[in-house]
């Protein structure tokens, strides 16, 4: 077994918890190897990296190892499962930001997170992801784990947005933006503008709008095998779109984005039994009355 490692420099102030994971790994009797980022964090911090550590580009990773361990926050889990899922490999999320809803591995549950991999106590579930692309560009396609952002962008005022199901009309409405989330996304950015929370084993797509100017326009969820549509106009110069807040893109309007559910799920290495609801209740307070809740 060969554990891929993948770590975001900025939250890795120092060397402590790659050097403990590495241990712990290691005393397990299970390979590792580092993404080629991690070697130079160690040499910025004088470390010389012991000579049995490998160090390797993405691809490498990607291709040689059996799964792929994110350490960092959210945002460094979701552009690391970029690499496992070209890949097809499953992946699992150390903690190191604020709220760690992916990566849900806290450092003080290292030795336990290890032991179950060692022992074989793990499961792989399946994430839907989403694939975008743009009538008339056929050298434009982007993929995301949480949610398809359209935006106004720098522009003051809103962009005219156009909606089609099945190539069957919608509706029309002028907002600030368009969320177009997975299960796993739902409780992002979405969350965020008020759309619905959905349960990871929903097969569901959610449409959230962002401050849509209109009563009467509400976050809509849609069957998995729904394929959207929307055409998107503005006065200005251009508009944006992003994947998981990874990449952001310009388009001159009008343009039309067609987004529909990848036939590849995402793989999740599961080692810790974790609540869903109980995840909900200590990191977003979803349902808790803090009427009841000392020290707040």
């Amino acid at each position: 077994m060969i554990a891929g490692i993948i770590g975001n420099t900025n939250k890795l102030k120092g060397n402590e918890v790659i050097l403990e994971l590495l241990l712990n790994l290691k005393i397990a009797g299970i390979d590792y190897m580092l993404c080629d980022s991690l070697f130079q964090l160690m040499q910025d911090n004088g470390t010389i990296p012991p000579s049995d550590i490998r160090f390797s580009n993405l691809d490498d990773i990607g291709n040689a190892s059996d799964f792929i361990i994110s350490a960092g926050g959210d945002g460094t889990f979701l552009s690391s499962a970029i690499t496992a899922y070209k890949y097809n490999k499953p992946i699992v999320g150390v903690n190191l930001g604020k709220l760690g809803f992916l990566a849900e591995i806290d450092i003080s549950q290292l030795k336990e997170f290890i032991d179950n991999l060692k022992h074989g106590r793990y499961s792989i579930d399946e994430r839907m992801v989403l694939n975008g692309f743009i009538d008339g560009n056929s050298d434009f396609s982007m993929t995301a784990f949480n949610d398809i952002v359209i935006d106004k962008g720098s522009w003051p005022k809103m962009i005219e947005l156009t909606l089609f199901i099945d190539d069957v009309y919608a509706t029309t409405f002028s907002a600030d933006g368009l969320i177009i989330s997975t299960p796993s996304g739902s409780t992002g950015y979405s969350l965020s503008v008020g759309g619905p929370i959905i349960t990871p084993d929903a097969d569901v797509i959610a449409l959230s709008p962002i401050s849509a100017h209109s009563l009467t326009v509400s976050p809509l969820v849609l069957d998995r095998n729904k394929k959207i549509k929307i055409k998107i106009s503005s006065h200005h110069n251009f508009v944006q779109l992003n994947n998981d807040g990874q990449k952001v893109f310009e388009f001159t309007p009008p343009i039309t984005v067609n987004i529909q559910k990848d036939e590849k799920p995402l793989k999740i290495l599961r080692t810790i039994a974790t609540d869903y609801f109980e995840v909900l209740r200590s990191k977003l307070f979803w349902g808790v009355d803090i009427r009841n809740m000392k020290g707040y």
